[in-house]
């Protein structure tokens, strides 16, 4: 069936709207935390940027560490069980805060290694989980809205964490973060089609492991996904590395100014979310990932020939990074869409964490190489070459098997 009819059934599945709050909740906490955490250690510890960086790279430090592993989790046990413990997890570490904050920097660092962990585990949990919920043809839609609230998160979490940091002071605010976990642990508690273990295999966990690396490796459209997501996370790092430097010292443009520009990324990934259910159904996934893609980078290209602080760049760096939020979100939702309906539902945990792995492996390379290259030959060559870098990603999809897919997924 087209997916124009199947499509508005989801309003009507109950489980999938439940799976829908709890991811909303979800996002709401952890984007006030990022703000929040970081406010705690400024505020109430004195902390320097050094700690501020330690802190953000001790959360992230668990997706290299542990998603292969939490991959085979996923798919061994229950998903829902594994996102409610996460959310449950997340809940207790941040409600610790304002009980163990004047224990000082190593204790926030814990927290942050805490949270970093279980966000591991709800977000593969999530992304194996969806698909076993909604039809092929629903997947489009599904992770549209799902990426709508993400965005909505985004945009929305930070400046709830703010404000409530200086209502309540930023140990009882990290409380709020707490609550929204909560509140995604109840809905996502109550699906009832997650119900059943997707696999009884209980083969060693390095054989599982390796596994998943082998059928991402072997499946061309899988492999196609996982080459251009390390491709663009590696040059993306490189280019966020030296944005702001371009932003504030090449450009010369005030701290406000900035925070202007790049606040403009929420409301083009917003509309990117929105256009992404739809736009397959026009164009077909394989025209959408490739030229959304393409359209991206060469928006994105164009900053690096902007010079001056006036009206006349503030504008254009605006209506940059707004088209730029617009077309990257579709290609991420399309993407993720394609990844979910060709993998093997039991499979799902373990191919989303061996792409995040693979994805995200290169990245701290990304940001050392930009900043090299920033020292060596100046900021502006090096977001050239960073946003050339990207280029390579719609290249590799071009040339792979997702480039000829049509209007639907279904088999």
């Amino acid at each position: 069936m087209p997916l124009s009819f199947r499509a508005p059934t989801l309003w009507a599945d109950r489980d999938f709207l439940r799976l829908w709050l709890g991811q909303s909740a979800s996002q709401f906490g952890a984007f006030a935390s990022q703000v929040t955490l970081p406010l705690v250690a400024v505020t109430s510890l004195g902390a320097s940027a050094a700690h501020l960086g330690a802190l953000r790279a001790v959360q992230q430090v668990p997706i290299l560490l542990i998603s292969l592993f939490v991959g085979v989790l996923v798919d061994r046990w229950r998903s829902r069980a594994v996102m409610v413990y996460a959310d449950l997890g997340r809940a207790l570490a941040l409600a610790a805060v304002p009980l163990g904050w004047m224990l000082g920097m190593p204790f926030l660092y814990v927290v942050a290694f805490a949270v970093g962990v279980f966000t591991v585990c709800f977000d593969v949990a999530l992304q194996a989980s969806f698909p076993r919920l909604v039809d092929r043809d629903q997947l489009a839609q599904g992770n549209s809205m799902l990426e709508t609230t993400r965005s909505a998160a985004q945009i929305c979490g930070p400046a709830l964490g703010g404000g409530l940091a200086s209502l309540l002071t930023a140990p009882i605010a990290v409380l709020a973060s707490a609550a929204f976990f909560v509140v995604s642990s109840l809905s996502i508690g109550r699906i009832r089609g997650l119900t059943s273990t997707p696999s009884a295999d209980r083969v060693r966990l390095g054989r599982q492991i390796r596994e998943g690396l082998r059928i991402v490796i072997r499946d061309g459209s899988l492999r196609a996904v996982a080459i251009a997501t390390c491709i663009y996370q590696f040059s993306f790092t490189a280019l966020t590395t030296v944005y702001l430097l371009f932003l504030a010292r090449t450009l010369e443009l005030p701290s406000a100014v900035v925070g202007l520009v790049l606040a403009a990324f929420g409301p083009g990934v917003l509309i990117g979310s929105l256009l992404s259910g739809w736009l397959p159904r026009w164009f077909g996934y394989g025209r959408v990932v490739v030229f959304a893609a393409l359209i991206s980078d060469v928006v994105m290209l164009c900053t690096s020939g902007l010079h001056g602080s006036g009206p006349a760049t503030v504008a254009a760096l605006i209506a940059i990074n707004v088209l730029y939020g617009v077309f990257s979100q579709t290609v991420d939702v399309a993407v993720t869409a394609i990844r979910q309906a060709i993998t093997p539902l039991p499979i799902q945990g373990r191919v989303v964490a061996t792409i995040n792995f693979l994805g995200m492996g290169l990245t701290p390379l990304g940001a050392l190489l930009g900043g090299a290259v920033a020292g060596a030959f100046g900021i502006r060559i090096a977001l050239l070459l960073a946003t050339a870098g990207m280029f390579l990603s719609p290249l590799a999809l071009s040339l792979s098997p997702l480039a000829r897919l049509g209007t639907s997924l279904a088999r």
